[in-house]
């Protein structure tokens, strides 16, 4: 047996710790130490396992030496899971690993199994952060990095126009870029993403919103009957619609500067700044605060204090649309 010490980039290292729990990313890290094992032997054999199905006394055969000394790539999911039989097995195996062997452990994080975790780390373990992604801006500074790591530039408005039609999946985020930079040559726009997914974005929660918060009440309502009819989740559509009237409201009492100010005092990016500047032109104050009474009315509406969510929408988008016409009527 031989304990090794590597580097945190080092894919064949002894251990890889994933933790987190957005799949995509756990199963990336997965696949790029099973991608360099069978790089460095073809002949790599890999075993994923549950953990329910790593059982106590099952390590020891898994890591022992092999007649034909193969590499070996051993997968355990949930690790957090394991029995405590289990993880005596696996901080003792942590303390002196198998030389050809790449141990790679997903735990999801957080307090449960947080002894495997700490011990890992304690071994020296090359760690991946798969943390699950809850917020807008985190989905787009995904968008972003997977269109560097792809080699290719897409435009600020594309990355967000993509994840406005997409949602919140990263698989199929990340899977739309990776069709986007196959098939379209040069900087990718708005233009071209609207192309390829205009029925999602009309689909949209946001396309919603920004029709509404532009006063285009025809448009945001037809925006908004078609996003419910191909199941967008209506509590989607509230918080796009508080998002966009806060934008407003944030964006109005704030002091004038140029875009790199303001998205640094206001936590916005600055191509942000520049739309919610051109849909803000008919809002008031008063217009903003009626809009937000309103859609916190809808909010509660949808979340089951009112009998018909698709009405509590459409009177929420009916009363933000009139608020952003306040100033010309």
């Amino acid at each position: 047996m031989a304990t090794r010490k590597t580097s945190s980039d080092d894919l064949l290292g002894p251990v890889t710790l994933a933790v987190g729990q957005e799949d995509l990313l756990l199963d990336r890290a997965v696949r790029e130490v099973v991608a360099a094992a069978r790089a460095a032997d073809a002949d790599t054999d890999v075993r994923d396992l549950t953990s329910d199905q790593l059982q106590p006394g099952s390590l020891a055969e898994l890591t022992s030496p092999s007649l034909f000394a193969e590499r070996k790539v051993l997968i355990v999911r949930n690790a957090q899971d394991l029995s405590a039989e289990s993880v005596k097995d696996v901080k003792g195996y942590l303390d002196a690993p198998v030389e050809d062997i790449s141990l790679v452990l997903l735990h999801a994080g957080g307090a449960k199994g947080k002894g495997l975790l700490d011990a890992a780390r304690k071994a020296g373990a090359r760690e991946v952060a798969c943390p699950k992604t809850t917020k807008p801006a985190e989905r787009l500074s995904f968008v972003r990095q997977e269109f560097r790591t792809l080699g290719r530039s897409a435009t600020p408005e594309a990355c967000q126009a993509l994840v406005d039609s997409i949602g919140s999946d990263l698989r199929e985020l990340a899977s739309a870029v990776t069709q986007l930079t196959a098939d379209v040559d040069g900087t990718i726009d708005e233009a071209v993403v609207g192309r390829y997914y205009t029925g999602r974005a009309e689909a949209s929660s946001f396309n919603v919103a920004d029709r509404a918060v532009e006063g285009r009440a025809a448009e945001a309502l037809e925006a908004l009957r078609w996003s419910l009819s191909t199941g967008v989740a209506p509590v989607l559509i509230t918080s796009a619609l508080a998002q966009g009237v806060r934008a407003i409201g944030k964006l109005s009492s704030a002091r004038g500067g140029r875009p790199a100010d303001l998205a640094r005092e206001l936590g916005m990016p600055p191509w942000k700044i520049d739309r919610v500047r051109q849909q803000m032109r008919g809002w008031t104050p008063d217009g903003v605060a009626i809009a937000l009474r309103a859609v916190a009315e809808a909010d509660a509406g949808v979340k089951g204090g009112g009998d018909d969510p698709e009405y509590a929408l459409e009177k929420a988008v009916v009363a933000v649309a009139r608020a952003a016409r306040a100033r010309r009527e």
